[in-house]
């Protein structure tokens, strides 16, 4: 069993298929028999992933600050919930607990979280994978960016190499567990 850290939106006014598109991700990590790690909110895909995960019988991990703990947004049917006290001890704690890490679709925030577990591991202070699960092309833009970056050698080609893509749940799974074995056989 892997920690799959889960990054994603905690919008309250997300479209319908972005809350379907985290659940069926919890259930798919609970059904491989992994543990869900989120950033311990019961909100938007925060909330719809962790609500997947239990659905699918998974353990689900949050980390969460107590800033939004204070909010009442936190999840607390999480089977273990840590209560930080501020955002960065949280991506510290959630870079820990995790074996792997994919980023659904979100905001800042996310992209913050994204940014962080992929510079650490660029820096070799981890070698986890991370997946960016671009749905619906929901980070073309991004991509292209990156694209762009490593051409002009802002971004290391190595760098680039470490971020796997998806748009497709299961396939997700699938190339995280591959990059996992591949880690485990070195």
């Amino acid at each position: 069993m892997a920690g799959i850290g889960v990054f994603c939106a905690s919008s309250q006014r997300l479209e319908r298929r972005w809350l379907d598109l985290a659940h069926d991700l919890g259930v798919e990590i609970a059904r491989r028999g992994h543990e869900l790690v989120s950033g311990g909110g019961c909100v938007g895909m925060m909330g719809a992933v962790a609500d997947g995960a239990r659905a699918g019988g998974g353990r689900t991990y949050g980390v969460i600050p107590q800033s939004l703990v204070d909010l009442e947004v936190a999840d607390t049917k999480a089977d273990e919930l840590v209560v930080t006290d501020g955002m960065a001890s949280r991506k510290t704690l959630m870079i820990q607990r995790a074996d792997a890490f994919i980023t659904l679709p979100g905001g800042l925030g996310t992209l913050d979280e994204l940014f962080e577990v992929w510079t650490t591991a660029m820096l070799d202070h981890h070698r986890k994978p991370l997946l960016l699960f671009d749905a619906d092309g929901f980070y073309a833009g991004l991509l292209d960016w990156l694209r762009g970056a490593t051409r002009h050698e802002f971004i290391r080609p190595s760098a680039m190499s470490m971020l796997l893509v998806s748009r497709d749940v299961s396939e997700a799974l699938d190339l995280v567990e591959a990059a996992l074995l591949g880690m485990a056989r070195q």
